[in-house]
């Protein structure tokens, strides 16, 4: 008991002021006599406040009512709201310092809230977090130091909030591209519009002619039977085709970028790509792999294919083995036989790391129309636009050049076998993925 006293009382900086301050007092007494009556009344004054305060702050058994507010489930990446819910249970107005014990993967040490609340006021207070990492984040309680007007104690209430929450991929970023898939309007995400090139097998329905049709569409039959008014066969984008993501989880998705990894980028850009895909009335299906296959979740349209999807990127850890393209092959073979769009989200550094893996990346693209997607080093970035002082300067920027220059080799070996390429930012990756997929769609290549 005595142990609880003590680890909810506090004294304040101005209470240690102020007994120094009397100390002072009588040290100079004792060359000035009369200051040893000040210090003595002073001493007094400083004992009876301190005992108010002590009074007025440990008065009540519920000087303070506070609630964590969040969602059960955060989004990786992405600006995630708490709320904390005060009231001040004094009939005297307190101020607050509220240090809420965050999740350890956040790494927030010197976190902490303030308000001053008038007699009885609630107040709302709200931060955000920004997790960089997937899986389950624990809060623990909650910590109220309370200051009253005399301000010389401090009083220390924990409130027990412990909870636990998911932080699942990027699913924020899911309603914003499902209402750019479904209005066919992707200007504001940077999207163009593509020219479709040719006619899509895909019937929709006869109507009149209006200018700007294609006159390639007329429909001589329906024509005759509306007695001269013409009509045309009008064509839809192609339904129920499959689109496949496969993630490598090799060592080479390990680099991070802005505190999260490359393997993180990728299942955010999945979780959106396959959404559209869905929307777009396409089939959505995934593959993970690195040394040793992952999991397969086969390409569907089921109601709770975003539900599965979701489920399996939620614990997909990197792996630090060298990735095995051989596996990959085989099972894209064996597994997925109808022609399809693969999307293969992986990284590639040099042009001989590519050139090991090209056969198995040919012999998937024979029989799939295959989407290679990897990562510009941003950090390399800067060092090329930096300028160089020394030496040594140069020596660093001529080799983040030529790592710069072996990408795009990479981009031009990938491009000369037929095999469309994304070389993007790891922050533009899901945009750009989308883009890609949205023209494919468009040129009807799939």
């Amino acid at each position: 008991m005595l142990k609880k006293f003590y680890q909810s009382l506090f004294f304040a900086r101005r209470w240690y002021w102020l007994f120094v301050g009397v100390i002072l007092l009588f040290v100079l007494s004792y060359g000035l006599v009369f200051l040893f009556t000040i210090a003595q009344l002073l001493l007094l004054f400083l004992a009876v406040v301190t005992v108010l305060d002590y009074l007025v702050l440990f008065g009540r058994r519920h000087p303070v009512t506070i609630r964590r507010t969040l969602s059960d489930r955060m989004s990786n990446g992405d600006s995630n709201p708490v709320m904390l819910s005060v009231e001040n249970g004094y009939p005297f107005p307190v101020s607050l310092r509220i240090i809420d014990e965050l999740p350890d993967q956040l790494q927030l040490r010197n976190f902490s809230l303030n308000a001053d609340l008038k007699p009885g006021e609630s107040r709302e207070l709200r931060y955000v977090l920004h997790p960089k990492e997937r899986g389950e984040y624990a809060f623990h309680n909650i910590n109220v130091f309370i200051r009253s007007p005399f301000g010389l104690l401090i009083r220390r209430k924990i409130v027990e909030a412990g909870e636990t929450v998911k932080v699942l991929p990027s699913y924020q970023a899911l309603k914003q591209f499902e209402l750019l898939a479904a209005a066919h309007n992707l200007a504001d995400s940077g999207v163009k519009r593509i020219r479709k090139l040719g006619h899509s097998l895909e019937f929709e329905q006869i109507k009149e002619y209006v200018t700007g049709d294609d006159i390639r569409s007329l429909n001589w039959k329906a024509t005759a039977r509306k007695g001269g008014q013409l009509m045309v066969n009008t064509f839809t984008d192609e339904k129920s085709q499959q689109v496949y993501c496969l993630i490598d989880k090799g060592r080479v998705m390990k680099m991070p970028f802005n505190g999260m990894t490359l393997l993180d980028y990728a299942i955010n850009a999945t979780l959106v790509l396959s959404r559209v895909a869905l929307i777009r009335q396409d089939k959505a299906g995934l593959l993970t792999f690195s040394d040793q296959i992952g999991t397969f979740l086969p390409a569907g349209r089921m109601a709770m294919q975003m539900s599965h999807i979701l489920d399996i990127l939620y614990n997909q850890q990197t792996r630090w083995q060298e990735t095995d393209f051989e596996k990959l092959y085989a099972m894209v073979r064996a597994r997925i036989t109808q022609r399809s769009l693969i999307v293969l989200f992986t990284n590639f550094e040099s042009l001989s790391g590519l050139q090991r893996q090209m056969p198995y990346i040919r012999a998937i693209a024979k029989k799939h129309l295959l989407l290679v997607v990897f990562f510009e080093n941003t950090e390399l970035q800067q060092i090329r636009e930096s300028e160089a002082d020394d030496i040594e300067g140069i020596y660093v920027k001529t080799i983040a050049e030529k790592f710069a220059y072996e990408k795009r080799l990479i981009v031009k070996e990938l491009n000369q076998h037929g095999i469309a390429t994304i070389l993007t930012a790891p922050e533009n990756l899901t945009v750009q993925t989308v883009n890609k997929y949205l023209e494919i769609k468009a040129r009807q290549a799939i």
